[in-house]
């Protein structure tokens, strides 16, 4: 086992996943939790066995949104909207609902963001709006 092994298995250590994956549900708890970076790794071991599968590009998509907010954090502004088009890119083909998450709130997300950046772009909207949050059916909340 990796680092990286150890390191996902502790974040999915205390995750009730509901019926669904348990990568797929410490992906939304790590996101929703502001650990962009964690969820990209708790998601891109799922990825890794279905990369090729229906859900390759899908999770792909996830995993680079959870991206963007990587480089937000870290002050790269311009790499984190090439992230959040890349990310609609992958996202868009797939359909309207999809494991469990509306593809439209997901765009609309994006969107907020992208228009957030574009609006001024030096400024970093992580430090004004509030943390991302995305609903999916297995949310307890």
């Amino acid at each position: 086992m990796s680092k990286k092994d150890a390191k996902v298995a502790a974040l999915l250590a205390d995750i009730d996943p509901k019926g669904w994956n348990l990568e797929y549900a410490g992906f939304f708890a790590c996101f929703n939790s502001g650990l962009y970076y964690e969820a990209h790794d708790v998601l891109e071991a799922l990825w890794l066995k279905d990369r090729q599968g229906t859900d390759g590009n899908f999770y792909k998509g996830l995993i680079i949104l959870a991206g963007a907010f990587v480089h937000l954090q870290k002050q790269r502004l311009a790499p984190a909207m090439a992230l959040f088009n890349l990310a609609a890119k992958y996202l868009t083909a797939y359909p309207e609902q999809h494991n469990g998450l509306s593809r439209g709130a997901l765009l609309q997300l994006i969107d907020q963001w992208r228009s957030a950046l574009g609006a001024k772009p030096s400024q970093n909207p992580l430090n004004h709006l509030p943390k991302p949050k995305i609903g999916w059916m297995g949310n307890s909340n």
